[in-house]
């Protein structure tokens, strides 16, 4: 495990659904409801570094990104990438972002001879800070368009989720149920839904503890690679007693300390 002091949000949420299982079970549940479209068995790694050129009067510089999570895999024999996006902050550019990630790896499949067709894709905007999303999720949200071109614009979209509004009755695997679970506990500050997540995972516990800006409050009750998990629920709670956490409320100073874990990604 990577040492907790230099783990970011990005990263606990990058090791979580590197898993397949996990990643698999994220997926049926955000974009299939629940139905079990996506295997963990035929999914595969995929290579996701895109360069493109920004170039106007002042500069031009090559910038090279690498989205959080891109696997391929197949639905009904047809091959598809599909991916996870991660944010812990809210970003207003982010349908520009996705959309320029999606039609540069199309491009990239384009230029490839080896490609008879291209590839589908969908990226999925897993959203885990404490704030409710108030940014564009289509393209039309930044502008007004004339009712006369409406019929002919292409509105690009986003799939965006939000961890704190997630089903979770709809996540087949345990570990990456609880996982979310605890998430949406921590920022409730509700220690009796963290109790009932004792058979979860000691180390996704701690990552959904890093996510949540919560991590220094179970920190201390580690020893070595070993945690007592019902010590560690009950330190945070006593944590978010000394918050003045409650239900349904999330105070000025855990979005602070959410700040201070947050990967910023720049276009």
């Amino acid at each position: 495990m990577e040492p907790l002091n230099k783990l970011t949000a990005d990263g606990a949420c990058r090791t979580v659904f590197s898993n397949d299982v996990s990643f698999a079970s994220f997926y049926n549940a955000a974009i299939f409801e629940g139905k079990q479209i996506i295997h963990p068995d035929r999914l595969v790694r995929y290579e996701n570094d895109i360069s493109f050129i920004i170039n106007d009067s002042k500069r031009a510089e090559d910038k090279k990104r690498r989205r959080d999570i891109v696997v391929k895999s197949d639905i009904n024999g047809i091959y598809c990438i599909l991916g996870i996006e991660h944010q812990s902050s809210i970003d207003e550019t982010m349908v520009i972002r996705c959309g320029i990630y999606e039609m540069l790896e199309y491009l990239k499949q384009a230029e490839n001879k080896e490609y008879k067709r291209l590839v589908p894709q969908i990226i999925v905007v897993l959203y885990t800070g404490p704030k409710k999303w108030n940014s564009p999720v289509k393209l039309s949200d930044y502008f007004e368009i004339p009712e006369e071109l409406k019929k002919y614009f292409d509105d690009w979209k986003i799939i965006l989720v939000d961890v704190k509004e997630m089903d979770t009755s709809k996540i087949k695997d345990e570990q990456t149920r609880y996982f979310i679970e605890a998430i949406q506990a921590m920022y409730k500050g509700s220690y009796e839904d963290l109790k009932r997540l004792k058979r979860m995972k000691k180390e996704n516990f701690l990552y959904a503890a890093i996510i949540t800006g919560s991590i220094d409050q179970v920190e201390n009750v580690l020893e070595g690679d070993e945690m007592d998990m019902c010590e560690g629920m009950e330190r945070m709670a006593e944590g978010f007693r000394k918050e003045g956490r409650s239900e349904g409320v999330i105070e000025g100073k855990l979005e602070e300390k959410q700040n201070t874990l947050k990967e910023q990604l720049e276009i």
